[in-house]
């Protein structure tokens, strides 16, 4: 699957260089192109060097830069301290995170802006022909997961918010050369911890009590088939999917064992989606033409955080740096105290991982997606080596005929 990976990020840099320019120009004057995501060759030079690709991003609280800011009645937000203090300019940015994301970090790595999020573009300006960020905290696979939060954009509702950017890019460059762009971007979508933590595992939320878990990978392997179909039907080609990390060791659900440790059950849930979903992604690959799709195995990196923690210069990671693992919510609120050194704790509150985490797992998935793609990567594992075994996916599935 790194190698799987790899080629969806190469692919994505080289579609990138090829439609940069084309566009620019289809805006209009090249001097003022957007300079966050298009790079114009200077005519006094025989060398160009590209940025990275452009980047959709959709996701939940791990990949939200912001949206939810944008939401008054919304209970998922991280706009306030501490939330923010290790960002530049020491922000509570909106990021559920002291620092950076891991979405942040792999933008750093492409040499590009992390992508903005959505609510805050002019979509009548040359926003709408670099990357956007549509993650909003709270969401999963399904429209009833997060609906507590009040507020918030479904993975569905993400879809439709980027079908809008599209229009206005047509709107700007012609339909030809924003078809280009969309097919040459990068998309990168998390999703699937929220249906889990805050739905299946939810005593109150009537999917847990509906299911069995075989059925529900089902309506979530079968939902997430309609919406990355109707992505691809808006001209998605190069994806990423986030598997699911080991989410029966997050603070949360650990306060839910009898002896302070992992939740087996729920990492064996994780698991078995990441198989599923790797399922469909080949599928899609398969049948689907130019589809160019993998999964990210951040659950072997993430694991490997929380069992030998010391490897990567930790020293905590059964417990949150914010000491909220019970509190209701589990976020880092004004009222609360950090840990003296935020640098030590894999994760920042009860749900997220801190900004030192998120840049190792960050420099994992790109070390072992460099390794996978011949561009050496200093020995680096690959992304999925030490994943583990997969679960069976249970059957059947809507793409079983692919």
């Amino acid at each position: 699957m790194a190698a799987a990976l790899a080629v969806v990020f190469a692919i994505a840099i080289l579609a990138h260089c090829s439609v940069v320019v084309a566009a620019a120009a289809a805006a209009g004057d090249p001097a003022t192109a957007d300079t966050r995501n298009f790079t114009i060759p200077s005519p006094r030079s025989t060398t160009t060097t590209a940025k990275g690709p452009v980047t959709y991003v959709f996701g939940d609280s791990m990949s939200d830069v912001g949206n939810n800011n944008y939401f008054p009645m919304s209970l998922a937000k991280s706009n306030y301290p501490w939330y923010g203090i290790d960002y530049p300019g020491r922000q509570a940015t909106g990021r559920f995170t002291n620092g950076k994301t891991i979405g942040d970090y792999m933008a750093d790595k492409f040499g590009v802006p992390s992508p903005p999020p959505f609510l805050s573009l002019s979509l009548a300006g040359k926003d709408v022909l670099g990357g956007v960020n549509f993650a909003s905290g709270g969401a999963g696979i399904l429209n009833e997961t997060g609906v507590y939060f009040v507020q918030y954009f479904s993975f569905d509702e993400q879809i439709t918010c980027f079908e809008t950017v599209k229009k206005a890019m047509i709107a700007k460059i012609g339909k030809e050369a924003a078809e280009a762009a969309v097919n040459a971007a990068l998309f990168q979508i998390g999703l699937g911890s929220n249906d889990y933590i805050n739905n299946f595992l939810q005593p109150f939320m009537a999917d847990g009590t509906t299911y069995t878990h075989d059925q529900f990978i089902r309506l979530l392997i079968t939902t997430l088939d309609r919406q990355l179909k109707r992505l691809y039907g808006l001209g998605a080609r190069k994806v990423v999917f986030t598997g699911l990390a080991p989410l029966g060791c997050i603070p949360s659900q650990r306060v839910h064992s009898t002896d302070g440790k992992c939740l087996g059950n729920v990492n064996a849930y994780a698991v078995q989606f990441n198989a599923a979903a790797t399922k469909l992604l080949d599928g899609m690959n398969a049948k689907l033409p130019g589809a160019q799709m993998a999964l990210a195995d951040c659950y072997s990196v993430v694991m490997e955080l929380i069992e030998l923690p010391e490897k990567h210069g930790f020293t905590t990671a059964h417990t949150s740096c914010c000491n909220v693992d019970t509190e209701v919510g589990g976020l880092c609120l004004p009222n609360t105290r950090p840990c003296s050194d935020r640098s030590a704790f894999v994760f920042w509150d009860a749900y997220h991982t801190s900004d030192a985490a998120n840049k190792v797992i960050a420099d994992r998935l790109w070390a072992g997606m460099m390794a996978s793609a011949g561009h050496g990567g200093g020995g680096a594992p690959s992304v999925g080596a030490s994943s583990p075994a997969a679960a069976p996916a249970p059957a059947p599935f809507p793409s079983d005929d692919y």
